[in-house]
């Protein structure tokens, strides 16, 4: 074997050697935050507009605004300013907002994309978490990326698992979002 070979070998052993041990200490990491909050979406329907959180703002040429499409939404986009709460008891005390859109993406099944953040500003938690993310509704939970913040949550990094943990029909959902962030400032 020739010294270049050798040193190209001995160089992808290192490298994957390397890679190997930094997936490892990734996924056995703790995170350096955690918080498990309820966000309340209650969807505008013509009838609502005192206790409505979100609007459909865009919809498909067969759909319209106060009706979600057929099939599966797919088409509609809704924004949304929803109460966050500690617990899953819609009359709680919010401690923020969350807020952003979410689009229906696939006309087969139900599936939707998020972005949005948890707007911050109690005695408790100052800032924001930005979040954003395929949401495979029909899931029981999936996984939404973190990819910043400020204030309290300054830059920071990590996941959020949502679950769905209450509806009613197409007028009403509450998540549950477990946020683990691993980059904390």
């Amino acid at each position: 074997m020739t010294a270049t070979k050798l040193i190209l070998a001995l160089l992808l052993f290192l490298l994957i050697s390397s890679s190997i041990a930094n997936s490892k200490k990734i996924r056995g990491r703790k995170p350096c935050k955690r918080l498990v909050l309820y966000f309340h979406d209650i969807i505008y329907n013509g009838k609502n507009a005192k206790n409505a959180t979100s609007a459909i703002v865009g919809s498909p040429a067969w759909g319209n605004r106060t009706n979600l499409a057929v099939p599966n939404r797919f088409g509609d986009m809704v924004i949304f300013d929803d109460p966050i709460t500690l617990d899953n008891n819609f009359r709680s005390t919010p401690i923020g907002r969350a807020q952003g859109f979410y689009l229906y993406d696939k006309k087969e099944i139900l599936t939707a994309w998020f972005g949005f953040s948890f707007v911050f500003n109690s005695t408790q938690l100052k800032g924001t978490i930005n979040f954003a993310g395929a949401d495979d509704i029909m899931k029981t939970t999936r996984d939404l990326s973190v990819i910043g913040g400020t204030g309290d949550f300054f830059m920071t990094r990590g996941m959020a698992t949502l679950m769905t943990d209450a509806y009613e029909d197409d007028r009403y959902f509450r998540l549950r979002v477990d946020v683990k962030l691993y980059e904390c400032y």
